[in-house]
């Protein structure tokens, strides 16, 4: 038997593994403001993509993945496996502002990082910075490259007279565009993996977010598009690029086999038809259509994802916190529940949506949205774009609009007026998920300093 053993070592069979099997690198990579159709994969004709588009082609198109209408709030959940009616992130986190992503929240990196991963952001935060404890590093992330807002300028990463960029949570001068430091540093991150440790790399890219700019040579082949989506096109393009450097890096360190990558945007896209492409779905981004929840989305790992496959089971961005807790062998137990569900039978056993029900909330607490199997409910919706949505005073208008997604993705044909009985019990499902509804994070916060003045004045 020993002399036996002593032949398994000598051939390597009995090596460790550089890595556990049951836990992979996970990279997720966020687009910011990409459209339903603005890749390839999902039908886009005019902008080429073609390294997120192999990507996609390995993996599973997840058709059906519902994330918030705007931005902050889509990290909040995803970070948190939590709706905005439980965390209080309803809408964006403005620089300054004196709140962020709750302290009490247990986060994503923190889970990972206790399961023995390295963790690291690279590109935008948008969770709140007007406390150091609020920033990255504070909230479960080993490193942090890159800025805690959007809107930046690519090239200067100033927004609004104020420079945005760091490493590390402290003011970076690194100068270049925006994508290409992102990839850059995401690269580097790649290499320097330590061995025997597993990875989790979150990449939420800021492009193809306002302010729209790109170097000339991106808009090069877009010449026969007009401005703006010329730009977007360009914009795009780069982003493409820097996931193609990514799986790159991937490849060559020898760790694309035992890595989970997810993409998605974070929104639906803004001003489709003339800055983004949401076809066929209704709307954009800042409303409660599905044209600004519903987004472009796969998930790919080789061996233990099919490839060339689409599924269309409603998911929801709060599901990889509890699916990646699990497939990391990383503790459940927390004060505060997670409102996702395990979807890894979904994407791998061809299990039904382990939601009976999905909460698609609006920017305010007075706009909200349910899908369940077919249906869809719309409270208080409207066509506004972002903007206008994230400054809406959160008045009620009373309207109802029902859907029968299947019959009409592009929610075009209300049934509300025809079928009372589905309106009630989508409604009262509904209310079941607004009972304990939290208040708006900023509005807590500006009450409070509004107590805080009352009580310095003489």
């Amino acid at each position: 038997m020993k002399a036996l053993l002593v032949l398994i070592a000598a051939f390597g069979l009995c090596r460790p593994s550089t890595q556990a099997a049951d836990k992979p690198n996970i990279v997720y990579l966020l687009v910011d403001d990409l459209g339903y159709a603005d890749c390839g994969f999902m039908g886009c004709t005019d902008i080429r993509t073609p390294h997120i588009d192999k990507l996609a082609k390995e993996g599973t198109i997840l058709s059906s993945f519902y994330v918030q209408p705007v931005c902050s709030p889509t990290r909040a959940a995803l970070l948190t496996g939590r709706y905005a009616t439980h965390t209080g992130v309803y809408t964006v986190v403005r620089p300054g502002a004196p709140w962020g992503l709750p302290l009490a929240e247990r986060t994503l990196p923190q889970a990972l990082r206790e399961a023995g991963y390295q963790t690291a952001i690279c590109g935008k935060w948008h969770l709140g910075e007007f406390h150091p404890d609020y920033t990255p590093t504070r909230r479960g992330f080993d490193q942090q490259y890159g800025h805690m807002f959007g809107a930046i300028d690519y090239f200067t990463h100033i927004r609004d007279g104020k420079h945005d960029w760091y490493r590390n949570d402290k003011p970076s001068t690194d100068e270049g565009y925006s994508t290409h430091l992102v990839a850059k540093d995401a690269c580097r991150i790649i290499r320097e993996k330590p061995a025997g440790k597993p990875l989790f790399l979150y990449v939420p890219f800021n492009g193809i977010h306002g302010p729209h700019q790109v170097p000339e040579s991106y808009k090069a082949p877009y010449r026969s598009l007009p401005e703006p989506r010329r730009t977007i096109a360009g914009m795009l393009a780069a982003v493409d690029e820097a996931i193609g450097q990514i799986t790159a890096a991937l490849d060559a360190t020898g760790i694309r086999k035992d890595t989970l990558i997810i993409f998605s945007s974070d929104n639906g896209g803004p001003n489709p038809g003339k800055v983004t492409m949401n076809t066929p779905l209704r709307a954009g981004k800042g409303t409660i259509y599905e044209g600004g929840m519903r987004v472009c989305a796969f998930a790919n790992w080789p061996g233990h994802i099919a490839a060339n496959s689409t599924n269309r089971e409603p998911m929801h961005a709060v599901d990889w916190y509890p699916t990646l807790l699990k497939l990391a062998g990383a503790s459940s137990e927390q004060t505060l529940a997670p409102d996702g569900l395990d979807i890894w039978p979904t994407l791998v056993k061809g299990a039904k949506s382990p939601h009976d029900a999905i909460l698609l909330m609006g920017t305010v607490p007075g706009k909200a949205a349910i899908r369940i199997g077919d249906w869809k409910l719309l409270v208080n919706a409207s066509e506004k774009d972002a903007e206008e949505a994230t400054a809406d005073d959160g008045k009620s208008s009373g309207g109802v609009e029902l859907y029968n997604l299947t019959d009409d993705i592009g929610e075009r044909n209300n049934l509300a007026a025809s079928r009372p009985d589905k309106v009630k019990e989508l409604r009262t499902r509904l209310a079941m998920f607004l009972k304990d509804a939290a208040p708006p994070g900023n509005s807590v916060a500006q009450a409070a300093a509004g107590k805080k003045s009352k009580k310095k004045q003489p």
